[in-house]
């Protein structure tokens, strides 16, 4: 029977060689380019930096949610003022990312703003509701190519980043 063959490794001269071979990088190249996944350390913080104010409006809107639907007299307006809790600081947390470059919340806030803007309207005058499902899809769409755009001027050219 003969020997197995192994395979060995480049030796340290051949590596030196191939490098030798290899042209300078360029300035071009020496720049990183723009990372699709944020990093947290790049996080944008808020204004009361050391104080996790909107982790615990969450957590607080969560409480009343689930105090409310675990039996309270008055659980309509304890699910809207935990639920509304939640939807202000997730807003807070989503506009502040998006606008600083860190993530896209495009489709987020694009959402939120159709329903806050068509709700009103459709308690208000009582338009049917096609007419009121398209300019809740107008408005949506409006913006979200609006938040696209802002968000890939401030992000350095990304439409998207996760």
């Amino acid at each position: 029977m003969g020997r197995r063959s192994r395979k060995r490794g480049l030796s340290q001269r051949s590596a030196d060689d191939q490098e030798a071979r290899q042209p300078a990088p360029t300035e071009a190249a020496k720049a990183k380019p723009e990372r699709r996944r944020a990093r947290l350390n790049e996080a944008p913080r808020p204004p009361w930096a050391p104080v996790p104010l909107t982790e615990i409006c969450i957590f607080v809107g969560i409480i009343v949610v689930t105090v409310a639907l675990f039996g309270a007299s008055q659980r309509g307006l304890l699910i809207g003022f935990g639920l509304a809790l939640i939807l202000v600081a997730t807003l807070e947390l989503t506009l502040r990312e998006h606008l600083s470059g860190y993530r896209s919340h495009s489709v987020l806030i694009a959402a939120c703003a159709s329903v806050l803007l068509c709700l009103p309207l459709a308690l208000v005058t009582g338009l049917p509701k096609n007419l009121l499902l398209a300019a809740a899809a107008l408005i949506f769409g409006l913006g979200w190519a609006f938040l696209r755009n802002l968000f890939r001027s401030r992000s350095g050219g990304m439409s998207w980043r996760a």
